[in-house]
């Protein structure tokens, strides 16, 4: 487990096909992991789904979502009316580029459970999967809640620590107050 807490970093991360926790703010609050306590993976990786289902204890069978940031949103996916999903709360068709390159946020009846990502709702998290973005072509990133299976999400940076060191996952903390 590796503590990071530069941007540059936590790409490499990603980019070498390794499970990355960002853990910061407070915990989201409802259904869905939106970038203060999340696993990230690449989505390119056509065996994430393996991968991060393994890694959590989860079944084989379960899909993931994605974050994409909201300017780019429409490129990959059909919205329909939807101007934006911030909370995750829409499974939107995917577009054949999406299909393509980012296999593993793709369901199997080809759509996808997305949030959509602007600065202002997350300054942090943007920033990650904009650089993302920068190194790949990419605008989104494989997002699934930071838990194990039948465990909770961590409320505290003690309980995050103890889970990535036991899972040997590095955590990514953007936020200076946990510097």
């Amino acid at each position: 487990m590796k503590i990071i807490y530069k941007i540059e970093e936590a790409l490499e991360i990603i980019i070498d096909q390794k499970i990355l926790i960002i853990f910061q703010k407070e915990s989201e609050w409802g259904p869905r992991a939106l970038g203060n306590r999340s696993t990230l993976f690449d989505p390119r990786n056509k065996n994430a789904i393996d991968i991060v289902n393994k890694a959590k204890g989860r079944e084989w069978w379960r899909p993931l979502a994605g974050t994409v940031l909201e300017e780019h949103a429409h490129e990959w996916f059909y919205l329909g009316s939807l101007k934006n999903s911030p909370y995750m709360s829409f499974a939107v068709d995917a577009k054949q580029k999406a299909i393509d390159i980012t296999p593993s946020i793709v369901h199997v009846d080809n759509t996808c459970r997305i949030q959509t990502l602007n600065k202002d709702f997350n300054k942090n998290y943007y920033e990650l999967i904009y650089n993302f973005y920068l190194k790949t072509g990419v605008p989104l990133l494989l997002n699934t809640s930071f838990n194990l299976a039948g465990f909770p999400i961590p409320e505290n940076l003690n309980r995050a620590l103890e889970i990535c060191n036991v899972k040997d996952w590095d955590i990514y903390l953007p936020d200076e107050n946990y510097r």
